[in-house]
């Protein structure tokens, strides 16, 4: 099969695009002829060896990829909730992760089947962002009706995602981003814009009882000063390297990935084939471009998510 692997940590050119072995599925793991496959910072990241608590003590050579949209290809012989041929959406774990690829492995608890409003590149956008802006809002933050939520980079993966969750639940939103998406934004729900380019937020948002934030560094120490008495901020890119919350009565918080809802996928299938859900893929790009798809994703504001189609 083909894959885009890496042998080394670099820049994105350290991507190859070759042939290699298909995976063999363990007995409780399914292999999924892959048909798309969702980019995201974190892949970078890995790719630059920023973050290699997440791997193998001796990773390479190692496929990224975490996100995936497929078909069933062959289940293992503990597998009783797939079949061969069931279309599928799911996160491929680390450490070995694999998406990048024409086939991929994945344990059962991590696939779901795929909604049946969404394409293949639209289902491949949707599992990290979907469940990790879930997560955020709802296993770390208990966001109810009537909270105001102050999500950071809500044009992006995680954060377009937060936002269509949060206004389902009743939630006030106020969303920064560059000028250029707030009426994207606004047609996803945002009840509050800010251009962060022309306004601190600190300084122009009523205190919130929520921040998400998906940017980290000093927006996320800024975000302390947005916060009502009592407030959580949740990072999904990172706990902050110093102590933040300066004696202030407010929670800090870092997604760690993992759900405590085994059927979260499921859910968040249910909710885009009710409408809740609206997943955005601005950009596609060919496997075999693996290198220019990272180029792009480190260097441009994706709207939505980037997608790898297979």
């Amino acid at each position: 099969m083909r894959a885009a692997r890496i042998h080394e940590f670099g820049p994105p050119d350290v991507l190859s695009y070759e042939r290699m072995p298909r995976p063999e599925p363990h007995d409780d793991e399914v292999l999924v002829h892959v048909r798309a496959a969702g980019v995201n910072p974190v892949d970078c990241r890995l790719r630059r060896g920023v973050t290699t608590q997440m791997l193998a003590d001796d990773p390479f050579p190692l496929v990224l990829g975490m996100d995936v949209a497929g078909v069933v290809e062959e289940i293992g012989t503990a597998v009783t909730d797939f079949e061969r041929g069931d279309a599928v959406f799911g996160v491929n774990g680390f450490p070995d992760f694999g998406g990048y690829a024409e086939y991929a492995t994945t344990s059962t608890d991590q696939l779901a089947p795929m909604p049946d409003a969404l394409t293949f590149t639209e289902a491949a956008g949707v599992p990290v962002v979907a469940r990790t802006a879930w997560q955020a809002l709802f296993e770390y933050a208990d966001c109810t009706a009537g909270d105001r939520v102050l999500i950071h980079g809500a044009a992006g993966g995680v954060g377009h995602m937060a936002v269509q969750l949060a206004t389902s639940t009743g939630a006030e939103v106020v969303a920064t981003a560059s000028g250029y998406s707030e009426r994207y934004l606004r047609e996803l729900g945002v009840d509050e814009f800010v251009n962060y380019r022309e306004a601190a937020f600190e300084s122009v948002v009523d205190p919130v009882d929520i921040v998400v934030d998906t940017v980290g560094g000093e927006t996320q120490r800024r975000s302390v000063d947005a916060l009502a008495d009592g407030g959580v901020l949740v990072s999904v890119v990172g706990a902050p390297s110093d102590p933040i919350a300066d004696g202030r009565d407010i929670a800090v918080r870092a997604v760690s990935g993992r759900s405590e809802q085994p059927a979260l996928l499921a859910t968040i299938g249910e909710a885009i084939d009710d409408g809740t859900l609206h997943p955005t893929v601005s950009t596609e790009v060919p496997l075999s471009e693996a290198a220019r798809a990272h180029e792009i994703v480190e260097t441009e504001h994706v709207r939505g998510k980037l997608v790898l189609d297979v």
